[in-house]
């Protein structure tokens, strides 16, 4: 009887450490596991407050630099090249002189032989092959079309270089308010006689971010044909500013 006592005294006690050491062991794993969602949490927290920071700056940044309201007129664009607009001018005259005096040339100086003679004396082109033919350079159809397109090269060429003129950027000011953009053209007489265009700023789009554009930034103003071109070497005061405003793509 003893014994049995003495047995079941050691079988309680086993039963008894057995599940202190079981329930010491869930309280340490749910103590660590605690400890460490809490090592965690403050782990993310220090990582996230950095960034909440960071965001709000950013938005705040971002409503500065987006505020297109400005209280006075802003130059977002100059670039003056006058000195080479000028020497364009001489040499588009030049070039005009030249090719009118060709064609009067052309006009008073080529005869039609067959007034002296019979036959029209013809000239042949040695150029071989399918080049080779006679034409009579005093006929009518050889004076008129050689004076007409000396003049139509001679006006090309004045014509396309007046174009570029009027086409060429020499500064762009965003008025007070952020509602109207005034564009100044280049000019051989320079900045205060030149092209001035004021617009709204709604009518003015740009087809290619400035830093996409290899040498120019095309600008499309509603009403006007072709681009109106901005050199890359010219100075831009407040790019920001000019990337939400002129240099913004608007459907027109």
């Amino acid at each position: 009887m003893g014994i049995q006592c003495l047995l079941f005294g050691l079988r309680s006690c086993r039963t008894f450490i057995s599940a202190y050491r079981l329930t010491g062991i869930q309280s340490s794993r749910a103590l660590v596991s605690t400890a460490t969602q809490s090592v965690k949490v403050n782990y993310i927290t220090s990582i996230l407050k950095p960034l909440r920071c960071l965001r709000v700056n950013s938005v705040r940044n971002a409503y500065t630099f987006t505020s297109t309201a400005v209280a006075k007129d802003v130059i977002l664009f100059e670039h003056d090249r006058t000195r080479f607009f000028r020497l364009l001018a001489i040499f588009c005259g030049g070039q005009f002189i030249f090719w009118a005096y060709l064609a009067h040339f052309a006009f008073t100086s080529l005869r039609d032989t067959r007034k002296n003679s019979g036959e029209p004396q013809k000239v042949r082109t040695e150029l071989g092959g399918l080049f080779s033919f006679d034409m009579n350079l005093g006929s009518n159809a050889w004076r008129y079309g050689f004076t007409l397109g000396c003049l139509i090269i001679g006006g090309g060429i004045v014509g396309l270089a007046v174009l570029f003129s009027r086409r060429s950027v020499s500064r762009v000011i965003l008025h007070k308010g952020g509602g109207k953009v005034t564009v100044s053209t280049q000019s051989p007489l320079g900045p205060l006689r030149a092209h001035h265009l004021t617009v709204p700023l709604t009518q003015v789009t740009c087809h290619a971010h400035r830093q996409e554009s290899p040498s120019f930034i095309p600008l499309k103003i509603k009403g006007y044909k072709f681009y109106f071109l901005l050199d890359k070497e010219g100075t831009l005061n407040n790019p920001k500013l000019f990337d939400i405003t002129v240099g913004a793509y608007r459907p027109l």
